[in-house]
């Protein structure tokens, strides 16, 4: 029996099968099988998820799911707020964007595809 793969969401490894999806008790994000399959066949490229576990790509529109504060401003981003033509990128903050005139570097986790 081989075991299953670590959770995409929050990257531990108490996760389990129920029928045709696999479920993280720890962070209770579930996804199905045939994804995992996918992504373990792929050429081990990251895939960019947003806050509902969809993937995202260059140019997508995405829309910010919670207030943000912009570390070492006073601009207060706010929820709702829509960014169009996104650019993915590596490291921490994953996604490139400009929302309001002003270019940021944001995590996926708090944006969701329009």
């Amino acid at each position: 029996m081989s075991t299953p793969p670590a959770c995409p969401q929050c990257t531990l490894e108490n996760t389990y099968a129920d029928g045709g999806q696999f479920i993280c008790p720890d962070c209770g994000y579930e996804w199905a099988a045939e994804t995992a399959a996918a992504e373990d066949q792929g050429e081990g490229a990251k895939v960019v998820r947003d806050a509902n576990g969809q993937p995202l790509a260059d140019g997508d529109s995405v829309i910010l799911v919670k207030d943000l504060k912009v570390k070492g401003s006073s601009i207060t981003l706010k929820k709702g707020s829509k960014a169009k033509g996104i650019r993915l990128v590596d490291g921490d903050h994953d996604v490139d964007c400009k929302i309001d005139g002003v270019s940021l570097m944001l995590k996926s986790e708090f944006l969701k595809k329009a």
